[in-house]
């Protein structure tokens, strides 16, 4: 491929001049609207609810109650992928119903939809429901879940344990630590958050009885997986099912599968026989979008007297919810074990995850999907053992680090790194950030009573293998000889307009605004992941890649037919053919314009497809901070991200991905936590009570990458979107506790808000 281009984002015009369409600019003729009537408790038994004064209300046109999901046939939410332990031992599964039969378990949970012909007359219907609920004892975090006594709240899980899930090697792990000279341990806690996406959820359904089909509107991260999740609640088949998504506003992980209010207005678009369109508030998502992270993980590290370490152990709990919901389980578990030893050479690790159910919104993917959460712990693990046993953090790391000559490198635990030249990127970010001066900023910053710290973290994650066996898509050329491609992968806010045209612009020489991408179109049939795991780039990338390389190959004798000669006369460059004998010359769209025929798909109108493996991007990350210890506020003065993504494709698309994943990382890191109290109740239930990072927040971001091209897709490329949220975590926690230690103070959990801080120093 040609050097890539740095281009503006192409549908960025659209998007800030208001002209995107997103689910809830969509209307049909005649369409009613739907409200939910939601559990104000977080574990009770239903003993009865009236509707009469519901249904007598204005405009109520029907109450969708359990019983007519039950006559539906409908089932329950997807559980999404399942845990196995080594022993053999299942999961205990609680799916979701699609409404809460005899039981509720969280405050939110959807018991009732309102369908009336106006979304005020709907809501206001909601109100007048009379319900009889006995309240139960909640428990609300994994501790109180798993207490003695705790009440239980799935009948075949005992003591509200999901499963116990154990990987490594325990007894090489035992051994390495009655070996080592000193051990170090350190618990840290990934706080429960809420994903917040600009887009609030969405759906609309309109039921065609003469063909027995629905037209489907509803932000998602990907057809296929929504699709599929439509089909398992309520059984009807995809092929009946035209899901149309044009543009979505976030995602961050909660948009990659059908909630309850889905399965209701398909059947309530088919039982009043009209379109019925549901729309989320803000207090309601904060309510029931799928909740992130809710995990403990406590580390154990081995090292020898040189500071070799020599083996690894983590003991974790994890917060899955009220049920198991789609990603929930595998976060818990595997995905804050496939990469627990990060970039170092661990020659043994183990370890334990205990996934427990509570009374509060089940929990699911959120950026990054555990390995954030895992890099947390590692880098806050390894910069606490230098401390305490007196090692550099820097050496400490450098000493450990997987050298270039040990890939492909086998984690002992269930992934092979392809490569990584993890020096070189720690040697740049020292640089950058001008670490070796520190000292003398530090000390100015104690002239003004100002606490200066300096965090440091590499980290290193696993992005998505995808859920299909390959990626395609389908391009076809239109009569003016643009290329329209469609996809299985949507996007939310990352661009993939702009990185798939660049793609073809530099294979083919197709001008950016000759290239239309079109996702979510469920009438055309393909195979193909979703946008998830940071792997969107190089998985239907490298589809679009293939497609590219299919047209070049066959328009070569189409070439050879317009401008009268010999395919032997040929040569490709730059985006055109010519004849190596004259000046005669033509680009692959005039090529498609002067065979074209009227009616007639066009013989460049091919599949690609590729299949691509798991990368491993990572990065060194430096941040330096200044707290102010009167107010204990927190300033992050400067912050140098580089990293390694493999070949990017779109450095501008790169570098905004780096940045809103430290932005999300910071949000994380200071502001955000989603709080129950003892009964269940949320008390963080509108941005009054949960804190975001805002504009201004962080002023001083420089990012640096460093390409170290992988095999494991035909692009070069690794993940990118989740890289700064997994550096940020580690980086800004070390910051804050670089700062704080001169204080005494070496642990702290999220979020270093002012008040803990300020709190912390008094308690000093």
């Amino acid at each position: 491929m040609n050097a890539p281009q740095d281009l503006l984002r192409k549908e960025d015009l659209r998007l800030i001049t208001g002209h995107g369409k997103f689910t809830a600019d969509w209307s049909y003729d005649g369409m009613c609207y739907g409200y939910v009537i939601r559990s104000p408790y977080a574990h009770g038994l239903i003993k009865s609810i009236n509707y009469q004064e519901v249904l007598s209300a204005p405009g109520v046109i029907r109450v969708i109650t359990a019983e007519d999901i039950a006559a539906a046939g409908m089932k329950t939410l997807p559980t999404g992928a399942t845990m196995q332990n080594l022993d053999g031992q299942n999961q205990i599964l609680a799916p979701m119903p699609v409404l809460a039969i005899d039981r509720v378990r969280f405050v939110g949970q959807p018991i009732a939809m309102v369908i009336a012909d106006t979304y005020e007359n709907a809501k206001h219907a909601a109100e007048l429901v009379q319900m009889d609920i006995e309240a139960l004892e909640a428990v609300t975090d994994y501790d109180s879940a798993r207490a003695v006594g705790a009440p239980q709240l799935h009948a075949q899980a005992n003591g509200n344990l999901s499963i116990h899930y154990i990987r490594g090697d325990q007894a090489a792990t035992e051994k390495a630590f009655e070996q080592a000279t000193f051990v170090s341990s350190m618990g840290v806690k990934s706080q429960r958050l809420i994903g917040s996406p600009m887009e609030l959820r969405a759906v609309l359904a309109k039921y065609d009885a003469s063909s027995d089909t629905y037209i489907m509107h509803s932000p998602n991260q990907g057809m296929l997986g929504m699709l599929g999740a439509l089909e398992h609640v309520t059984g009807i088949p995809k092929a009946q099912i035209d899901l149309q998504t044009q543009d979505v506003g976030g995602s961050f992980g909660v948009r990659s599968g059908a909630f309850s209010e889905s399965a209701l207005v398909m059947l309530g678009s088919k039982l009043i026989g009209k379109p019925v369109k549901w729309m989320g508030t803000r207090s309601e998502i904060f309510l029931s979008d799928w909740h992130g992270r809710g995990l403990e993980l406590n580390g154990f590290i081995a090292l020898d007297s040189h500071g070799k370490i020599l083996g690894l152990r983590f003991e974790n709990t994890a917060d899955l919810g009220a049920y198991t919901c789609y990603f929930g389980s595998f976060i818990g578990a595997r995905n804050v074990s496939i990469t627990m030893n990060g970039v170092y050479d661990i020659p043994a690790l183990s370890m334990s995850s205990e996934l427990y159910f509570t009374n509060t919104v089940p929990v699911s993917a959120y950026r990054g999907a555990g390995r954030p959460d895992i890099a947390y712990a590692i880098e806050r693990l390894i910069d606490h053992a230098a401390y305490e046993h007196g090692f550099d953090p820097i050496e400490l790391r450098r000493k450990n680090f997987i050298q270039p000559n040990q890939f492909p490198y086998d984690n002992h635990i269930g992934s092979v790194y392809d490569c990584g030249e993890f020096d070189r990127l720690l040697n740049r970010a020292l640089e950058m950030s001008d670490y070796k001066n520190f000292e003398q900023r530090r000390q100015k910053s104690l002239k003004n009573n100002k606490l200066r710290g300096i965090g440091l973290a590499y980290f290193l994650e696993a992005s998505g293998a995808g859920t299909a066996p390959k990626d395609q898509v389908i391009g076809q050329f239109t009569e003016d000889g643009k290329l329209r491609i469609f996809a299985v992968t949507g996007a939310s806010g990352q661009g993939h307009e702009t990185s798939f045209s660049q793609i073809v612009h530099e294979k083919i020489g197709l001008a950016n605004d000759h290239v239309e991408f079109v996702a979510g179109q469920s009438d055309k049939m393909m195979i193909g992941s979703g946008t998830g795991g940071s792997r969107t780039l190089y998985g239907a990338g490298s589809a679009v890649m293939n497609l590219c390389e299919q047209i070049l190959e066959k328009s070569k004798p189409l070439a050879a037919q317009v401008l009268n000669t010999e395919e032997s006369q040929l040569e490709f460059s730059h985006g055109v053919w010519k004849h190596t004998g004259s000046n005669q010359s033509c680009t692959i769209s005039q090529l498609v314009q002067k065979t074209f025929t009227q009616g007639q798909p066009h013989p460049l109108n091919l599949t690609g497809e590729a299949s691509s493996g798991a990368t491993y991007p990572n990065g060194c990350h430096i941040a330096e901070v200044e707290i102010d210890p009167d107010t204990g506020v927190t300033e992050i003065i400067q912050y140098t991200a580089v990293d390694d993504v493999g070949v990017a494709i779109s450095p501008v698309l790169v570098q905004g991905q780096i940045h809103g994943g430290i932005v999300q990382g910071i949000g994380q890191a200071f502001y955000e936590q989603a709080i129950y109290d003892a009964s269940g109740q949320l008390l963080t239930g509108s941005f009054m009570d949960y804190a975001m990072p805002k504009v201004g927040c962080l002023m001083n971001i420089q990012t640096e990458k460093i390409e170290v091209p992988t095999k494991n897709n035909i692009l070069g490329s690794k993940g990118v979107g989740e890289s700064g949220c997994s550096g940020s975590l580690p980086t800004l926690s070390n910051a804050v506790i670089n700062a704080l230690r001169p204080r005494g103070i070496t642990e702290m959990d999220m979020p270093y808000t002012p008040a803990k801080i300020w709190q912390a120093l008094q308690n000093q």
